[in-house]
């Protein structure tokens, strides 16, 4: 995708404003997939566009088109001046506060192994290897194995002259592995599945790709005869695919400024947290460490600078349980006046930019996973989500797992399927006993987190070690 033709096209029908700002992204996204055995149509889109802003004399107005000629973007710069109009007479915010970047550069994913590195028939018979690994019994009745690699192009010129180059290499691998028998289903995934991470094909070993498919048979089996999980107030200890949802639910969401500014409340709803309790709010105990950090190697949602140009830092959000900065762009944040992050965010090239979780990652602590489970009494390990709850203001949660082990004295123990728990995000974290040490430490993400009118899924990442909670309520989900 060459972008400098259409903005030289730009550049020869833009109005003349105080500022304007043009952001040019394409995508090129491929998955591969085989099922039961059955290779899935592989399927290919390539999608480009270009979104403008203008802001004058008190207005401000975007528009987006697809038609990147000169046409297509005179009419596109004709509609954000209808906008525009409009916007002066309804004002929502000063525009003096809307950002203008003054930092050109360039980001770009490391990337080890290019996916071109395999072609199409070895992807394939890696995909079959996988799929085949799956089928160990007739209980196993359905499974697939798939990749969807992606890369994101994102060109960012400004009236001031400031040029942002970007790309983004995404791969999503993963499986997943259907038993049942009689009326007992259960679902165990791997490799990745609901994931992914920036670079090339090495992202296939971060997650065991080629590794555990027969493991991940084995224990969907398993569920099937283990007992439910039991009802009781337990210890919790949460693995890192499962820490990664209870980031992203409980903290994440709840720190986007523009949900607790109130700006989406009808849609995606509110936070308990409020702007005046940043600085001293116990947010979790003092174990509970989180930064904003963007430049976390290979993680989903790694970029040098956001949409609206803001360059990209690593940043304290909660340091030793106390709340210290909430997840606010520069627009946001200058309407708060509070400071911020680079997060602004947009999905696509005819989406805006508005506040969004990016690397969002707890930081290690002093413990080992053996230590962690040696010092629970009674309790159960949780892995890997498979469904969420939780409140439009992000702090009553209940969340489920696909696999849950027993821990008595110390020790593990049984398997039990159906494992869940719930909570209250203010209290929750406050519970947090035990966080585990570097080596554990696990990058997550999800491809799909949904936010703004119109909606925008958009890529998140969440890195943590497994951690430890007290007096958690839990239950089974049958």
């Amino acid at each position: 995708m060459h972008f400098q033709r259409a903005f030289e096209q730009f550049l020869s029908v833009v109005p003349q404003v105080e500022f304007w700002s043009l952001r040019l992204v394409g995508e090129d996204t491929e998955t591969l997939r085989v099922r039961a055995g059955v290779v899935e149509p592989p399927a290919r889109s390539l999608d480009q566009g270009a979104h403008i802003t203008l802001v004058d004399r008190g207005g401000l107005a975007y528009a987006a088109t697809s038609d990147l000629t000169r046409d297509g973007l005179r009419a596109a710069c004709e509609q954000a001046l209808r906008w525009l109009a409009c916007s002066r007479r309804h004002p929502l915010f000063d525009t003096d506060l809307f950002p203008r970047p003054r930092q050109s550069g360039e980001y770009a994913t490391p990337v080890e192994i290019p996916w071109a590195h395999w072609p199409l028939e070895e992807k394939l018979d890696r995909l079959h290897h996988i799929d085949r690994a799956l089928a160990i019994h007739d209980c196993i009745v359905d499974r697939q194995a798939r990749m969807t690699r992606r890369h994101v192009q994102t060109h960012l010129h400004t009236s001031d002259g400031v040029e942002i180059e970007q790309h983004q290499h995404i791969l999503m691998p993963g499986y997943a592995a259907v038993a049942n028998r009689g009326a007992q289903t259960q679902v165990r995934t791997g490799g990745g599945w609901n994931s992914g991470g920036q670079g090339g094909l090495e992202v296939l070993e971060r997650f065991r790709f080629h590794d555990d498919a027969a493991r991940v048979a084995h224990e969907a089996l398993t569920l099937l005869d283990a007992p439910e999980c039991p009802e009781a107030v337990a210890s919790l200890v949460l693995m890192p695919s499962q820490m990664m949802l209870q980031i992203h639910e409980s903290i994440g969401h709840p720190l986007e400024l523009d949900r607790i500014l109130g700006d989406e409340r009808n849609y995606a709803g509110g936070s308990f947290v409020s702007t005046d309790m940043f600085g001293h709010y116990r947010y979790g105990s003092e174990l509970l460490n989180v930064t904003f950090d963007p430049a976390f190697p290979g993680e989903l949602a790694a970029y040098g600078y956001d949409d609206e140009g803001t360059p990209a830092e690593r940043t304290w959000l909660i340091r030793d349980g106390i709340l210290e900065r909430p997840l606010g762009g520069a627009l946001s944040s200058a309407r708060a006046g509070l400071p911020g992050v680079a997060n602004a965010r947009a999905c696509a090239w005819n989406r805006p930019a508005v506040d969004r979780m990016a690397n969002l990652n707890v930081e290690p602590g002093e413990s080992s996973l053996e230590d962690l489970i040696a010092s629970v009494g009674y309790g159960v390990l949780m892995d890997t989500n498979r469904s969420w709850s939780i409140d439009d203001r992000r702090n009553k949660f209940q969340f489920g797992c696909e696999w849950g082990r027993m821990i008595r004295d110390g020790e593990l123990r049984e398997v039990v399927r159906n494992p869940c728990y719930r909570g209250i995000s203010a209290e929750f974290w406050r519970n947090l006993a035990g966080v585990g040490t570097a080596d554990t430490v696990e990058a997550w993400g999800t491809p799909s987190c949904g936010k703004a009118e119109p909606n925008q899924m958009i890529h998140v990442g969440h890195a943590s070690p497994p951690c430890l909670f007290h007096d958690v309520e839990v239950f089974g989900g049958d």
